[in-house]
């Protein structure tokens, strides 16, 4: 392996990082299931990891969700293609997707602004010109 994963531009996982085990897949299949191990299960220790800034691994828990473990390992399945290899690229791609989300930096918060004084009028004006309407409908007395 030995090479790099580019996760943004500034940001790359070193591929020895990654520990890629393959495992025989669930679900239906018959003979050719049962006897190969085409599913890959990724692992990617992010607490341990010295490529990831410290603010990147703090976003990734949160990303991640049931996805990693207590000890703050992201486990990976990918078991949908039939062949092996095809199965590691997406668990690979699959990672560097959830990394990159992690590395955008969180929105600023919002400024609260309050209404123009204009703003506020129409508002009233509208109310009261609604108030106006409901009060009419009320019962026509004939006196």
């Amino acid at each position: 392996m030995a090479g790099e994963i580019p996760i943004n531009d500034h940001i790359a996982v070193d591929e020895d990082e990654l520990v890629l085990k393959a495992v025989r897949a669930s679900g239906p299949g018959g003979q050719h299931v049962n006897k190969t191990s085409t599913a890959v299960e990724l692992r990617f220790d992010v607490h341990n990891s010295p490529t990831l800034p410290a603010d990147v691994k703090s976003r990734v828990r949160g990303i991640a969700g049931r996805r990693m473990n207590q000890d703050g390992v992201v486990v990976l399945q990918a078991e949908t293609h039939r062949s092996q290899e095809r199965n590691r690229q997406d668990a690979v791609e699959r990672l560097v997707e959830l990394l990159a989300r992690a590395a955008e930096p969180p929105p600023p918060p919002r400024k609260k602004t309050r209404p123009t004084k204009a703003s506020r009028e129409r508002r009233l004006t509208a109310k009261k010109s609604r108030g106006t309407i409901k009060a009419n409908r009320g019962k026509v007395s004939f006196d």
